[in-house]
Formats: C-alpha cells, structure tokens, sequence
C-alpha cells in the first residue's frame, strides 16, 4: 500500500472515530464502515483484535515501551494479525529504538543489495554480518538505507 493510500485510510478512519483514535472507539465502530474507509476485512479483525487486547490489557503500550526489543517482539506478535515487520517497524517508529535492522524489510534488503551486492541478492545471513558491524545505530542506518530508494 502506498504511503498516500495509507494516509487517505487513516483520515477517513480517524473521522469514523470523531477526531481521536481509541480502542473503544475502534471496538465500537462498525466493522462494514471500516470496510468502506479501506480497510481490508482482515485489516478490521486485526485492529480490532489489537484494540481489545488494549482494552483487555492484554497489551499495555505505556509498560511495553520500557521493555526490551525481543520481549516487544514477542508480546506484539502473540496478536493475531501483528508480524515480527509491524513489530520491528513499531519499535523504529514509535519506540524510536536505535539498534534494529529488520532482515525481513524488502526495502532494506534491496537498499543493501544496492551498496553491497553488486548485482546479486545477498542472503540474510550475509546482510546479517554487514549489519552487525552498525551497532549500536542499525535503525539510523536503516532510515538512511531507506532514503536511499527514494531516488530509484
């Protein structure tokens, strides 16, 4: 999904819900009015899924951010519809971890094959080994790495 398509969702999305996204409101709101904002059916049971872990406290946003990455990792993945990618990409943008790279990113994976590969696809294990090499700041590159698709 394009960035603009995500963003066209989201407003429409946060107008079902008045103006402010929660998980009540989320839980609330009908799953077919989700469904004509854009979402997916899955994408509905998924959200809807997080949302009630929320409400549940299955899930706890304000004690997950003092966790380590691999036990986030491991909470937010236990959620239906949540993938180790949503995961590592919650702890870059919304934890704003500093030492992630996702090996599972295709983005960053074609960004590496660019600067390293030099015509041929690198495996995880080799992309593994050259990213080791960035700690403590493999999410900074990351963002780097990203940027530099930006131009292709």
């Amino acid at each position: 999904m394009s960035d603009k398509a995500a963003a066209t969702i989201y407003k429409r999305v946060l107008a079902l819900a008045g103006g402010e996204l929660s998980a009540d409101k989320i839980v609330s709101t009908p799953d077919e009015a989700l469904r004509q904002a854009g979402l997916s059916k899955n994408k509905v049971n998924y959200i809807k899924n997080l949302a009630a872990a929320v409400i549940e406290k299955t899930i706890d946003f304000d004690a997950i951010s003092k966790t380590d990455d691999d036990e986030v990792i491991r909470q937010l993945t236990a959620l239906k519809g949540i993938g180790r990618w949503t995961a590592e990409m919650f702890l870059i943008f919304s934890l704003a971890r500093e030492d992630l790279f996702s090996l599972g990113d295709g983005g960053l994976n074609n960004a590496i094959n660019n600067l390293y590969g030099k015509g041929i696809a690198l495996t995880k294990d080799e992309i593994k080994v050259i990213t080791d090499k960035w700690q403590p700041y493999r999410s900074i590159a990351s963002l780097y790495l990203w940027r530099s698709l930006d131009n292709k």
